[in-house]
C-alpha cells in the first residue's frame, strides 16, 4: 500500500490508501471544523477569502489566511522533500515517513484541550493544514495523482466526466480502466464522507481527542503495511531456499 509506485502499483494498492487516508481526512475534516470553525483538510476557501480581505485592506486578517494555504502548501513540500531524501539513502521505507510524521502531529494536536482551540485557533488550523498537506503530497507522488484524498472538488469533478463517458467508451479496455477508475472515486468519496460522520459523533464526546481515533487508523494503516511486507519477504526467501535445495 505504501510500498508501490508507478507501474507497480494496481488498483487494490490505490482502492487500499484511498480508504485509509480519506476515512482519515473526514475525520481530520470534521474535528478542526467543529473544534476551530475553519477548513482544515483544503485551502480554496482560504484562499478566496485571502484576496477578499486584500481588497478590504484588512491585511492582518489576510495573512491569517494566507498563512493557512502556506501551511498546506508547506505539508506538501515536506512530505517530498522527506520522500526525495531518504530515496537518496535507502529507499525501504520512504513513504512511511511522511505518513508517520502526520500520525505524530495528529497525536500532538489530539492533545490539545478545549482551551487551546479557544485561545490559539490558527495553530490549532495551521497544524492540521501542514499535516493533510503531508498526506496529500504523500498520496499523490504515491499514485501518479491518481489518488487525492483530502478534498473533494477535483474528485467530483472527474466523477462526473467518467460517468459520462460510460456513455460512448464501449472497447472492452477503456470501459474496465474507467469503471476502475470510477470505483476508486466513489471509494474516496464514501470513505471521506464515513471518516465526516465518525468525526462528528466522537467530537461530542472527545472534542479535540478525536484526532487520536485518526491516528490510530493511520498507524493500523503502517503497522499493517510493514507486516505484510515482511511476510511477502519470508515467503520469497522460503521459495528461493526451495529452490536452492532442489538445484543441489
Amino acid at each position: 500500500m505504501f510500498r508501490h509506485q508507478g507501474k507497480t502499483r494496481t488498483l487494490s494498492h490505490n482502492l487500499q490508501i484511498a480508504s485509509l487516508l480519506s476515512l482519515v481526512a473526514g475525520m481530520v475534516n470534521v474535528t478542526g471544523f467543529f473544534a476551530v470553525n475553519r477548513l482544515t483538510t483544503n485551502v480554496t476557501g482560504h484562499f478566496a477569502y485571502f484576496v477578499d480581505e486584500v481588497s478590504k485592506l484588512h491585511f492582518w486578517q489576510a495573512f491569517t489566511y494566507f498563512l493557512y494555504t502556506f501551511c498546506f502548501c508547506f505539508g506538501s513540500f515536506v512530505s517530498n522533500f522527506l520522500i526525495e531524501f531518504i530515496s537518496s539513502k535507502n529507499d525501504r521505507y520512504i513513504y512511511s515517513f511522511p505518513a508517520s510524521f502526520e500520525l505524530i502531529l495528529l497525536i500532538v494536536l489530539g492533545c490539545a484541550n478545549h482551551k487551546m482551540a479557544v485561545q490559539h485557533p490558527d495553530i490549532i488550523a495551521c497544524s492540521l493544514l501542514f499535516a493533510m498537506g503531508l498526506q496529500n503530497s504523500l498520496v499523490t507522488t504515491l499514485s501518479n495523482a491518481s489518488v487525492r484524498t483530502t478534498h473533494l472538488t477535483g474528485l467530483f469533478t472527474d466523477l462526473g466526466i467518467e460517468l459520462s463517458q460510460l456513455f460512448f467508451y464501449k472497447a472492452h479496455a477503456q470501459k474496465a480502466a474507467l469503471l476502475s477508475s470510477i470505483k476508486l472515486r466513489l471509494t474516496i468519496i464514501s470513505c471521506f464522507f464515513i471518516g465526516g460522520v465518525i468525526g462528528g459523533v466522537l467530537f461530542v464526546q472527545f472534542s479535540l481527542k478525536t484526532l487520536f481515533v485518526a491516528a490510530i487508523i493511520l498507524a493500523f494503516g503502517l503497522i499493517y503495511d510493514n507486516i505484510r511486507y515482511r511476510i511477502i519477504l519470508l515467503s520469497r526467501r522460503f521459495r528461493s531456499n526451495d529452490v536452492s535445495i532442489i538445484n543441489d
